[in-house]
């Protein structure tokens, strides 16, 4: 049974920003007025769901207590009947209404910068990077998200060794962030001509867009060095120093973006990412239930190190993180941009363990 007293508490908030949404001093502040209206709105499907369970569970007691005291066998079997149907729907009613309970993780309303790297493989797994960022495009393109590129180092025959780019959309970071880990892939590479199946890695970083009061990064922290941005081979792409390679002194973490040909948007760039990894080593630190900091989300890009298998010659997906029929899935439908099954999945996965710890 959920404990009552956090039902009380839920209750008692819903009814103290229904008065104050009343007051005339709140309503004409705009923004106070939003952010409660907000608050109001996410609590009132909460507290119309908590009242409905209370009163499922004052039945069941009114129905038991009847049946100390009811003599008429009549009654007493229509009472049977109606306590086991109550009986038996409550666990749902309360694992659904301690699923609505769990806190929202705040990060998971906010952009996410995520970055790709060729892991093992070479040239190989180089295209399989690319192939992963298309993959994140389309969910993009599906969900109405809005790509930005960030940083590209291009393969040498295609692909990416490393691609770094913001996604942003309602629940971008809370939908994203799973995808954090090494991902393997099984297939005769376009390079093989004697059909030989390779295998291949690359690592995913998903990290939630800081913003300016998330992280304080100051000016003498950095080193800045500016150079020619290259392409493919190591071409030159620019005739001026439009390229930044910021190196954040205090953690050693070194930035560098090159995409644009401003080498102010550049820096600005730059230093989105580097707010960013910043702000997740800063949470890292100050939330336990985090377990893995971003220097264990990007590990060496080590084959055995991997979170989902893409298997070309099976046209199947294995997600290793899943169980049963949930972690197989159809290649094609998942390179197409699909992938709710793996992140519902994931999602209850997390919700459960969640709520085992309430």
């Amino acid at each position: 049974m959920i404990n009552p007293e956090i039902l009380d508490n839920i209750e008692k908030r819903f009814a103290d920003i229904t008065t104050e949404m009343s007051d005339p001093s709140v309503a004409t502040d705009p923004k106070k007025m939003a952010l409660l209206g907000r608050e109001h709105t996410s609590l009132r499907t909460i507290v119309e769901e908590v009242r409905l369970y209370r009163k499922n569970v004052d039945e069941i007691s009114d129905l038991k207590e009847l049946l100390t005291i009811e003599d008429d066998e009549e009654m007493i079997q229509m009472a049977k009947a109606e306590l086991s149907e109550l009986e038996s729907t409550l666990p749902k009613k309360e694992e659904d209404l301690r699923l609505m309970l769990i806190p929202k993780n705040p990060e998971d309303a906010k952009d996410a910068i995520i970055e790709v790297r060729a892991g093992t493989g070479g040239d190989e797994a180089a295209l399989f990077a690319g192939d992963l960022f298309r993959l994140y495009s389309r969910i993009a393109e599906n969900k109405g998200w809005k790509i930005e590129l960030m940083n590209t180092s291009q393969g040498t025959k295609g692909g990416f060794k490393e691609i770094v780019f913001g996604v942003s959309g309602p629940d971008a970071f809370g939908t994203m962030k799973y995808e954090s880990g090494v991902h393997r892939v099984q297939r005769v590479p376009a390079t093989e001509s004697s059909g030989r199946i390779h295998t291949s890695a690359a690592t995913v970083a998903v990290l939630p867009e800081a913003e300016d009061v998330d992280v304080d990064i100051h000016a003498n922290d950095l080193k800045i060095d500016v150079y020619r941005s290259s392409g493919p081979g190591g071409q030159s792409v620019n005739t001026t120093d439009s390229a930044v390679r910021i190196t954040h002194i205090p953690t050693g973490l070194v930035v560098t973006c090159q995409d644009e040909k401003s080498q102010h948007k550049n820096k600005d760039k730059a230093l989105r990412v580097l707010r960013s990894r910043l702000y997740e080593l800063k949470l890292a630190e100050i939330q336990a239930e985090r377990s893995e900091a971003r220097r264990s989300q990007v590990s060496s890009g080590d084959r055995s190190a991997k979170i989902r298998t893409y298997n070309w010659p099976q046209g199947r997906v294995t997600d290793h993180r899943l169980e049963g029929d949930e972690k197989n899935h159809a290649l094609e439908k998942v390179m197409n941009g699909d992938l709710d099954d793996i992140l519902k999945a994931l999602r209850t996965a997390e919700n459960a363990d969640r709520l085992a710890n309430m």
